[in-house]
């Protein structure tokens, strides 16, 4: 996503490291949660806010 190898390797060792503790937490497997902290990445780069980050005081409608 345009981040320099050093820091793609740290975010990715980070993504990993998450994913392991939810399907832990969930019960889910690794696969899973992966795809789900994937599509939050990619969901965050495109300014969106997924539902279950939106607090009652951001507008619904609003994605950016």
């Amino acid at each position: 996503m345009g981040a320099p190898l050093p820091q793609a390797e740290a975010m990715a060792r980070q993504l990993i490291k998450r994913t392991d503790q939810l399907s832990a937490e969930r019960g889910q497997s690794r696969e899973e949660v992966m795809a789900y902290l994937l599509r939050l990445v990619v969901q965050g780069r495109n300014g969106d806010v997924p539902p279950e980050f939106q607090s009652d005081k951001t507008p619904k409608s609003e994605s950016r």
